[in-house]
């Protein structure tokens, strides 16, 4: 019997990543103007919670941002004229950067994981209310049970890979950024897919749609940051959730949601 139940969760699993691969494959065109205007229109009924989610994970980041500096104020307790020391070069030992070096790479990870989780949160937020469907703003939706976890593991890759490709000489970056941003929005609607099958898919949407992805991205940039500094710059914080939204839409409309019931209010969702 328990052997049946697993065979059948394996088979509904495999059809699952399956399906959304085909989808994907079989994507329409977009058009540009279209998702850039649906966009648009989603920024009004989100911009709030936009805001929120953007002061969430700069507090969330607050304590980090104190551990990353304590090797600092060690050493400098320890010896005040090491900073100087610094300065003019002068017995300066290239290990004490490996501690600073260290704290500023797991500072950055957990800065990722955090920021991962806020911005899945903020996808299911922006789905609730782009169909008007019933259910809470939670922000930390996907920084709790049962999800921490994969948002770990998902930030541990997406992490390393832009690492890999800063090391590259950089460009590999331009083309990376993509998919690692539409990782983040098929897991946000497929949190029961595997890590791999996550990445798989995003970066098969990616490749699928790179160039129209990229330039939303870059003109939804581009745009948040020109209003942003017109608005005496403290409107980019307003504005910065914007980026994120022609993401939703060139999954939504490259793949579609499926007709299902989220336990956890979730809600319905159509194709």
């Amino acid at each position: 019997m328990f052997t049946l139940v697993r065979t059948n969760q394996y088979l509904i699993h495999m059809n699952t990543i399956n399906s959304l691969l085909d989808k994907i494959e079989k994507a329409k065109a977009l058009d540009f103007g279209t998702i850039f205007n649906q966009s648009i229109e989603l920024f009004k009924k989100v911009w709030v919670q936009g805001l929120v989610m953007l002061l969430l994970t700069m507090l969330l980041m607050v304590p980090f941002y104190l551990i990353m500096y304590l090797p600092m104020l060690g050493m400098g307790l320890i010896d005040p004229q090491s900073f100087q020391n610094m300065e003019n070069m002068q017995d300066f030992t290239p290990l004490l950067m490996v501690p600073i070096f260290i704290f500023a790479l797991l500072f950055s990870f957990f800065a990722m994981v955090i920021s991962f989780g806020m911005k899945a949160s903020f996808y299911r937020i922006c789905k609730l209310k782009d169909l008007e469907e019933m259910g809470a703003d939670d922000y930390f939706y996907y920084l709790k049970k049962p999800y921490l976890g994969k948002v770990i593991k998902l930030s541990l890759v997406t992490f390393g890979i832009v690492l890999l490709a800063f090391a590259l000489c950089v460009l590999p970056i331009f083309y990376v950024l993509v998919p690692v941003t539409l990782i983040n929005v098929v897991f946000a609607f497929n949190p029961e897919l595997s890590t791999s099958e996550v990445i798989k898919a995003g970066f098969k949407l990616g490749n699928k749609k790179w160039l129209i992805t990229f330039g939303l991205l870059f003109v939804a940039w581009l745009l948040s940051t020109v209003i942003g500094f017109l608005m005496c710059c403290i409107g980019i914080y307003i504005t910065k959730s914007f980026i994120n939204l022609p993401v939703y839409f060139i999954y939504k409309e490259s793949v579609g949601f499926d007709k299902k019931e989220d336990n956890q209010g979730y809600g319905m969702s159509y194709e």
